[in-house]
């Protein structure tokens, strides 16, 4: 049953994510809790026959699958490696890998094969689209510029982005942040932040121990909460939706409310009912109320 605050934003449709590389080796996705509660469609693009055949298996009644490889349109080498989590269209960068405890032997291509992508602005039949979370070893910068027409209307992006190329020529943190402000979005928070062991030290017989060389992180942005007034309202509810399911950014889920109120969309009474689903009250003078 949907929270009191959630039926009061009375939103035409469930937030629709897409996934872009979904396999699910990384195990539970981000917007997981939304679609065990019934309250996202799903999605998701999976070129790798396994990995598809197990999100088919299991998929529910809002998740559907498909087989593209989404890009630039243009056809590809596809790396297929040791670890399946990095099997990439990019080159594992070896002698980078080595610098790393464990890399060398994760990033070696078993297999390689040509694969046809299609650009994500062409994809006709995606329908709306309200989160996108990425994760495709590298080729982020690439979807994100072949899909400018698409995720305007989208109103966070869920990416993997890094800061040591473990790839030849693999954009890097700086690359992707740019391309995504520029299409509107700002960063919100680090949703996780992976560290690894520099090589060759090993401590107490442990390689997986004492590191602290940041190589990735899964990001999210949102479009820019300063320009609220540019989105409509439906972006806004579920803005608000994904704020909270998925970031737990109570804040930001109270400025959209604020903003949907301020516009006669919706009810006061929407962020009564919010406070009272996160167990706090709620005001919106922007004042500590202890003064």
């Amino acid at each position: 049953m949907a929270e009191a605050w959630v039926d009061l934003l009375d939103t035409a449709r469930l937030t629709a994510v897409v996934d872009i590389g979904a396999n699910p080796i990384d195990g539970d996705p981000p917007y997981g809790p939304m679609l065990r509660d019934g309250l996202c469609t799903v999605t998701g693009f999976e070129p790798q026959p396994e990995a598809l055949a197990e999100l088919l298996a299991a998929a529910g009644p809002n998740e559907r699958y498909l087989p593209h490889a989404v890009g630039d349109g243009g056809e590809h080498e596809l790396k297929v490696t040791w670890m399946n989590g990095m099997t990439s269209l990019l080159e594992p960068d070896v002698e980078r890998l080595s610098t790393l405890n464990e890399f060398a032997r994760y990033g070696d291509v078993l297999q390689r094969s040509t694969i046809a992508t299609t650009r994500l602005d062409d994809i006709t039949d995606l329908g709306p689209l309200d989160l996108l979370k990425i994760d495709v070893q590298g080729s982020e910068l690439t979807i994100f510029r072949n899909g400018r027409d698409t995720l305007s209307g989208a109103v966070a992006v869920h990416t993997e982005m890094s800061f040591v190329p473990l790839y030849r020529d693999q954009p890097l943190f700086g690359e992707v942040d740019a391309e995504l402000r520029a299409q509107g979005f700002v960063l919100h928070t680090f949703a996780a932040l992976k560290k690894w062991p520099i090589a060759p030290g090993v401590f107490d017989g442990n390689i997986f121990t004492t590191h602290q060389q940041a190589i990735e992180a899964d990001v999210a942005y949102v479009k820019d909460f300063a320009r609220l007034d540019e989105l409509d309202a439906e972006q806004l509810k579920h803005l608000a939706l994904l704020a909270h399911h998925v970031y737990a950014s109570h804040d930001l889920a109270v400025r959209c409310l604020a903003q949907l109120v301020d516009g006669g969309v919706v009810d006061a009474e929407v962020l009564t009912a919010y406070g009272a689903a996160v167990g706090r009250s709620v005001a919106t003078n922007g004042v500590r109320s202890d003064r």
